[in-house]
């Protein structure tokens, strides 16, 4: 038996709280489902009937949450394929932050203040809720920096460690976030990569984050994450004379 569409009131009975439709909770738990899967551009989407005994939802409702999901960019529909997931979301931020042309530095420094936001934050949550073992496996994934023969393979393994530590973190909206950035932050993480030694500062910088969560150090780990997030200001012209 489907679900009943109309709108759920989140809370207990009686709150002031706002009601969420039917296609919008659809949606987020579409994106939830090609996050858990790590789908990636051009991975066939479920089919509308597998989506509605899914998340047990009406034909209706599933096609206007697909409706939604092709507005942001998310999913598209191929001939003889169907839905797939799309680069259209990914083109559309880095139109944002205009990084097709050179990032600013103003731009710059707003996505690296999001990334301290996010991952200074996260830090607490790794060190209640990871295990050794999980925080001793991100060496594994910080060593590709080191074997990463082409820029975008260095730019890729950069990234790859971080949004490690943001699983780590156990919040799914988090992680879901800023994979939603993924595609301007891995563009951002190639300034700089091609000179070598860079990549080998970056591999040590990762080391030293690793140590701090092993050692269940908030403090040396917020410093050296926040130390870490700033050494790419100075391949941004401008950007490191403007600091606050």
């Amino acid at each position: 038996m489907l679900a009943d569409d109309s709108n759920t009131q989140v809370g207990p009975p009686g709150a002031d709280v706002p009601r969420v439709s039917a296609v919008d909770r659809l949606v987020e738990q579409i994106r939830e489902m090609l996050t858990d899967r790590g789908l990636r551009i051009g991975d066939p989407v479920p089919t509308e009937r597998d989506l509605g005994e899914m998340f047990q939802a009406s034909r209706n409702t599933v096609r206007e949450a697909l409706v939604v999901l092709r507005a942001y960019g998310l999913i598209e529909t191929r001939p003889k394929v169907g839905a797939v997931v799309a680069a259209g979301h990914g083109e559309a931020i880095k139109r944002l932050f205009s990084v097709h042309n050179g990032i600013s530095p103003d731009s710059f420094r707003d996505l690296q203040g999001y990334r301290r936001i996010i991952e200074l934050g996260v830090g607490d949550e790794v060190i209640l809720k990871a295990s050794d073992a999980d925080i001793a496996a991100l060496s594994q994934v910080n060593d590709r920096l080191i074997t990463a023969s082409t820029v975008p393979e260095a730019a890729q393994a950069d990234y790859d460690f971080h949004e490690a530590i943001i699983a780590l973190g156990g919040n799914r909206t988090t992680l879901a976030a800023y994979r939603m950035l993924s595609p301007v932050i891995v563009e951002v993480m190639q300034i700089g990569k091609s000179a070598r030694p860079v990549q080998t500062d970056t591999h040590a910088a990762h080391a030293e984050v690793v140590a701090a969560l092993l050692a269940r150090d908030r403090i040396a780990y917020a410093y050296l994450m926040s130390r870490h997030l700033e050494f790419g200001l100075r391949f941004v012209a401008g950007a490191s004379d403007r600091r606050t």
